[in-house]
């Protein structure tokens, strides 16, 4: 089931998150150290509440009564809408559930007025860069910022 993310479980929610994108992180060499503001390292319970009462939508799958995956998107200025930490928890993948989540992701986007979704990813993550494109994402270009060690990958879906 996918629904919005209540107040109280942003705990949850923090911990579906970095627990999800540890595995990137272990992946590419990723440590506190050498990328602090990576999202396995960065995502904070105070972050999470704020960016919650700051009207961000959260979402939720919840499954055994769990919480076991999540996204959020950001509409930001002019009406451009991100979708940002979309995730499964390593356990639950392949079964279909990042697929679900993102579905709901392009409904709620639509819902909201969006006609194009952005994402960014990490750019070396080929499997995940395919997952999307897959999805129907086009690759739109690429960022490289001194504060990370990987270059960050940007994609946008017409919806």
């Amino acid at each position: 089931m996918i629904r919005f993310i209540r107040r109280e479980e942003i705990p949850e929610a923090v911990h579906v998150i970095r627990d999800s994108f540890l595995t990137v992180a272990e992946m590419l060499g990723l440590t506190p150290e050498n990328a602090p503001r990576f999202t396995a390292f960065a995502t904070t319970i105070e972050r999470l509440t704020w960016q919650f009462d700051a009207g961000r939508t959260m979402r939720a799958c919840e499954q055994d009564g769990r919480i076991v995956g999540y996204y959020s998107l950001d509409v930001q200025d002019g009406g451009r809408i991100e979708l940002n930490n979309l995730c499964v928890l390593p356990t639950y993948r392949h079964g279909g559930l990042g697929a679900l989540l993102l579905e709901d992701a392009f409904r709620l986007a639509r819902e909201k007025g969006a006609d194009v979704l952005h994402i960014g990813i990490v750019e070396e993550n080929r499997v995940l860069r395919r997952w999307y494109e897959a999805a129907g994402f086009v690759h739109t270009g690429t960022k490289k910022f001194d504060f990370f060690p990987f270059t960050c990958g940007y994609m946008k879906k017409t919806l």
